[in-house]
This record gives structure tokens, C-alpha cells and sequence, in this order.
């Protein structure tokens, strides 16, 4: 039987501190870099669910997210790339947070990720 220490942290979160947690740890996992701000950016996309390109820049400039919608839109253009957004539709873009990244918005919502680092005692 093996030893191991075992860590349990119980935390009442946001809905929007959950989603964001989400997100950072799936792109921990996938070995993905992100700023602060692409986090911020791609949470408020999950929050907000599938919208039109445009109106996302100005919503993410609005929330002082990035100083243009320029900006939001260089970030969406980055993360797409990176896999994290899906963008559909002919003339007028509509974007989403890519959903094979599973991620919850719904209220309520238990994340429950159990992770082991296992080292071999021989050598």
C-alpha cells in the first residue's frame, strides 16, 4: 500500500473566480501560456458565452481588460490559435470559448481535480 500525503482544501469561490480557475488549469495541463489578461479575456468569453466578434472587443475594452478593442480582438486572434476560442459564421464572426475545453459557467458548481506526483524509490 502506498504512503501518500494527501492536501484537501475546501474554498467557497465566485462564480467568476470558479470559471477563471477552470481555465488556468486546463492551460497548466495543455502546457499553454497565457497573460493575466488573456485569462481575464477568456473568462469573461466563458461568462458571456457564444458572441459576436465586435461586440466582445468593446464588452472586453469596457471591463478594462485591454486599453483598446484592438487589443481583445489581437488577444481572441491569439487564443483561437492557441485553441481556446472557436470562431464560426460567415461576415459578422461569432466566437466562443472552445468546448472540448469543458468549462462550467452554471451556478452551482463543485470542481473536484485530484492530482498525485508519484516518485520511484528505486535508483
Amino acid at each position: 500500500m502506498a504512503l501518500v500525503n494527501q492536501v484537501t482544501k475546501k474554498v467557497k469561490m465566485s462564480l467568476t473566480s470558479v470559471v477563471k480557475y477552470q481555465i488556468l488549469t486546463y492551460c497548466y495541463l495543455n502546457d499553454i501560456n497565457v497573460t493575466n489578461s488573456d485569462l481575464d479575456c477568456l473568462t469573461l468569453l466563458a461568462l458571456e458565452g457564444e458572441t459576436e466578434l465586435t461586440e466582445f472587443c468593446n464588452l472586453g475594452y469596457d471591463n478594462d481588460i485591454f486599453k483598446s478593442p484592438q487589443s481583445v480582438r489581437n488577444a481572441i486572434t491569439k487564443a483561437e490559435k492557441k485553441g481556446l476560442v472557436v470562431k464560426h459564421g460567415d461576415g459578422r464572426k461569432v466566437i466562443e470559448i472552445n468546448p472540448q475545453m469543458s468549462v462550467q459557467t452554471a451556478a452551482p458548481i463543485l470542481l473536484d481535480f485530484k492530482f498525485a506526483a508519484v516518485e520511484s524509490k528505486e535508483k
